[in-house]
């Protein structure tokens, strides 16, 4: 396939499969509810990334609160020295406090975004983000709007190149693709299993990328996962917020653990794993997806990377599996 995809209309070329680096920040909390993916290794995660990059993965997507701060800390050691070879998007909007690890009320104002892009490039050991995004996924459109001069002139001043939203609502999405010159990309929980389309038309319509979160459910599609599994109270997925639909109290829901049952012999045809063969779905559903699955380990890395070998699913395969999902 072809392995690199460009961000949308800023150009920037990126590998197809990108690493997402929440699991990496390690624990951080709001109140009582953990918001990370439990202990983490630092070193392991560190070998991960560098391992990405050894395997053609150039693109990176973190947020200053993933482990309030922790994530772009490792991010940047593991770049030390290979910052060109490398895309980075980090995100704002999060406020947090960096010793205790506690995030704070959401802050989508243009002080705030002043403040947080000098501070994730301290953290990131960077002169300049590639990808800026929103972090908000419901702030208000006018809200939105307001911050657009201020992402404008950090293009100005060579702080970011380009910048994007993460949200889910289409019309947030058109609205900021159609008032900044420089917004490239949404960010779209998306998977096989369920998600987001209606942002894919909008990016059709601007020439935005759709970067991809979730695009293993969460770890469903991973295969490791059965109805017995279940997950400890500090991962995120082990408290089930209420936003969390793949995992119900620590255990994966039993309605897509049955989907996935349904698509497993199209996705994992060809000898791809089950993880290879839902990336390889969201290149076939559209050219403009980079998914991000999240990596903590090495194993991990390799595995998603093997995905970019056998490359999209073929159009029938694609057909075959929207009609086993009734869509």
């Amino acid at each position: 396939m072809t392995e690199t995809r460009k961000l949308g209309r800023s150009g920037i070329e990126v590998s197809a499969l990108g690493i997402g680096c929440w699991a990496i920040g390690g624990p951080f909390w709001a109140g009582d509810q953990p918001l990370g993916w439990g202990e983490v290794d630092d070193d392991e995660s560190i070998r991960a990334i560098r391992r990405a990059l050894d395997l053609g993965v150039t693109f990176f997507d973190t947020a200053n609160v993933y482990g309030a701060g922790h994530s772009e800390k490792i991010l940047a050691t593991a770049l030390q020295g290979r910052r060109d070879q490398a895309v980075i998007a980090t995100k704002f909007g999060g406020t947090f406090d960096e010793q205790t690890r506690q995030v704070g009320p959401d802050d989508g104002t243009p002080e705030g975004v002043g403040r947080a892009v000098r501070e994730s490039l301290r953290r990131l050991g960077t002169d300049y983000i590639d990808l800026y995004q929103l972090h908000i996924n419901g702030l208000p459109i006018p809200q939105a709007l307001d911050l657009i001069p201020a992402l404008e002139a950090l293009v100005e001043q060579g702080l970011i190149r380009a910048y994007g939203w993460s949200t889910d609502f289409p019309e947030r999405a058109t609205a900021f693709a159609e008032a900044g010159v420089h917004c490239t990309t949404i960010q779209a929980d998306l998977s096989v299993l369920r998600g987001s389309f209606g942002v894919i038309p909008v990016a059709d319509q601007h020439d935005l990328g759709v970067i991809i979160r979730g695009p293993l459910a969460m770890g469903l599609l991973g295969g490791r996962y059965t109805a017995e599994s279940k997950l400890p109270e500090d991962d995120v997925r082990g408290l089930s917020p209420e936003w969390m639909t793949y995992f119900t109290d620590g255990r994966p829901a039993a309605e897509f653990l049955n989907r996935i049952d349904a698509v497993r012999d199209v996705l994992t045809s060809g000898g791809r794993t089950l993880a290879q063969g839902a990336l390889a779905w969201l290149w076939a559903y559209s050219g403009r997806t980079v998914p991000i699955p999240g990596c903590r380990t090495v194993a991990q890395v390799e595995e998603n990377a093997g995905a970019l070998v056998h490359g999209p699913l073929a159009a029938s395969e694609l057909a075959d599996v929207e009609k086993l999902m009734g869509r």
